[in-house]
């Protein structure tokens, strides 16, 4: 039996989403024929050339109203054609010969998008030309998918499809009758990529990994493509948005379009249903139209030491893109560089948090391996990929872990760059985070939450603010950037400690303990603490009926409501302001005037 594996758009483009390397890895360590294909940077790469814009433009002047903006790209039409080729090949890191031209900014049409020249000097300085170029071809891209999702295909965004479609989809009917429209251009293409490795590898399986909410609508897509043209060929769905949303499912329909779909860690029911075995956490549909939910409560796993190590095999031809939106070098690292994304430990060692979603496996079952098996891998990946960057996509890495990840790397003498995701916690002194620079850790990201004593204390999240910033702190002095999640919104939380918090974040940003942050709003999960116990942290469920397609995020009332739009404004905007290294000197109150 053969699978292939397949990223459907979109994801990240600079790097390969880790799912289907860390399968694949594993399937062929236990014999199993297996491929993998990542369809969306294949996409991008398709359409981001000049035949492909050309006819993106033909096809939006024939409509019969454009917007002013619109209308000036399409008499910009020309430059745009012949200067995406170029692009393309910067961004890939194929013609680096390009920088000295794209970091002039008397090269790119003025655009609404196009920074000044003293916002550019600011942000790279008189040699930074490299990246000056990439930022500049950023944002030129982002102006090519304002217009193609403006008027070739509204469900299109650079690193999304169709992920408003599907962000919350009680029921499957929306999604079903959107799949039943005409295909887009944009749906042509990306079909016409997976057409030809499907008739080139002749699976027996095709399994796709569901991440994200953008990534459902073009798996479905390619599982219509599939029951029309290669109908012996067997559909396996899984992933993060499965794993989160679908495990309450009971609407068949969507078995009209594949035949498997599988739960949390993906190595054991693939493995069984490839092999023969008995099917484990796995959702079909049987001849009488019932789901059949096999073993689906199982705890058994594939140990995290015996989960093999991730392989790039397939996608090393890929030509991923590097692009840097905004100028702050902290949150660059998440679209420029090709890491190898790999996992120090399975699960969060603390998983206590009210907010998190502590109850699926991928959080709430720890596992920890040898840190010499870690770093063999890590040098088994390097060997393969001729990448030295690693982003440990830990939900938390452990202290302890990372100091010995760290004097073994010291140990054997190997030269690396890594980041990952920790708790600011007090383990995190001046000493271990000097060894962790020395041994090549560049950056972390972390969540700090809600900057509120009462609010971190009702989170149950184990840390305080005093030691948030002391751990910080201790990075910020060996040179290792932070990056700090932040929550607003949460149960019973005031307009007053909102602002507080934000005051907290300007003060950790103006003594350079933080370089990046993100506001996310909180939401209610099915999955949490809070969710399951809502009055615990002071909300009650607000009745609704249960949906038959996706279930995740539940509706809740709290004694004390706030303008959760007006306030979330605000937050993003002075977090905008300070990742630029402005408006510290502006009070908090005012950016929510």
């Amino acid at each position: 039996m053969k699978i292939l594996l397949v990223t459907p758009p979109l994801t990240q483009l600079n790097t390969p989403y880790p799912a289907t390397c860390h399968l694949l890895g594993f399937l062929r360590s236990k014999g199993v024929d297996a491929e993998q294909m990542d369809l969306s940077i294949e996409l991008i790469q398709t359409l981001f050339t000049s035949k492909n814009l050309k006819a993106i433009f033909e096809k939006a002047g024939a409509l019969p109203k454009l917007s002013k903006q619109n209308k000036i790209m399409l008499q910009q039409a020309d430059f745009y054609i012949q200067t995406i080729d170029p692009v393309m090949r910067f961004l890939s890191e194929r013609d680096n010969s390009l920088a000295q031209r794209f970091s002039n900014r008397d090269f790119w049409p003025v655009n609404k998008r196009l920074p000044s020249e003293d916002d550019l000097e600011w942000g790279f300085g008189a040699i930074g030309n490299h990246d000056r170029a990439k930022h500049l071809c950023t944002l030129f891209l982002k102006d090519l998918c304002d217009f193609i999702n403006q008027t070739i295909d509204s469900r299109f965004e650079l690193i999304r499809y169709a992920e408003s479609l599907c962000l919350r989809l009680p029921e499957f009917a929306p999604l079903q009758a959107e799949l039943e429209k005409p295909l887009s251009l944009i749906d042509e293409l990306m079909l016409e990529i997976f057409a030809k490795r499907i008739t080139e590898s002749k699976p027996d399986f095709v399994g796709f990994s569901i991440p994200f909410p953008g990534n459902l609508y073009s798996a479905l897509r390619c599982a219509q493509w599939i029951k029309t043209n290669s109908q012996n060929t067997k559909i396996i769905f899984g992933g993060g948005y499965i794993n989160t949303e679908l495990r309450d499912l009971t609407d068949p329909t969507i078995f009209n379009y594949i035949d498997f779909i599988t739960f949390d860690d993906g190595e054991l029911p693939l493995l069984r249903l490839l092999t023969g075995g008995e099917f484990i956490r796995t959702f079909y549909r049987d001849s009488s139209g019932i789901i059949v939910r096999a073993n689906f409560e199982s705890k058994e796993n594939i140990k995290f030491s015996e989960s093999g190590t991730a392989d790039y095999d397939g996608l090393l031809q890929n030509n991923y893109i590097n692009l840097i939106e905004l100028t702050n070098p902290m949150h660059a690292l998440w679209s420029n560089g090709r890491w190898n994304k790999m996992m120090l430990a399975h699960g969060c060692y603390w998983g206590k948090c009210a907010f998190c979603d502590g109850s699926l496996d991928y959080i709430g079952r720890y596992e920890a391996a040898p840190i010499e098996l870690i770093v063999d891998r890590m040098e088994a990946i390097m060997q393969q990929t001729g990448q030295s960057g690693f982003h440990f996509v830990d939900e938390a890495a452990p202290p302890a872990l990372l100091r010995k990840l760290a004097e073994e790397i010291l140990r054997r003498k190997i030269t690396v760059s890594y980041w990952t995701n920790v708790r600011f916690e007090k383990s995190f002194t001046p000493e271990l985070c000097y060894i962790l620079s020395q041994s090549g850790c560049i950056a972390i990201s972390g969540g700090l939450e809600v900057a509120s004593p009462r609010i971190l204390k009702l989170i149950n999240k184990g840390i305080t603010i005093e030691t948030a910033r002391e751990s910080m702190k201790n990075f910020a002095e060996v040179g290792i950037m932070t990056h700090a999640y932040l929550m607003y919104g949460f149960p019973t939380e005031t307009e007053k400690e909102t602002i507080e918090s934000l005051e907290v974040v300007r003060n950790l940003f103006e003594e350079g303990y933080i370089q990046s942050a993100f506001w996310h709003r909180y939401a209610m999960t099915i999955h949490s603490p809070s969710g399951q116990q809502p009055e615990t942290v002071g909300a009650k469920h607000i009745d609704t009926d249960k949906g038959s397609f996706a279930n995740n995020e539940i509706p809740f009332t709290t004694s004390h409501e706030i303008d959760l739009d007006f306030y979330g404004k605000g937050l993003n905007l002075a977090t905008y302001n300070y990742m630029n290294g402005a408006g510290y000197d502006i009070e908090v109150r005012k950016w929510f005037k």
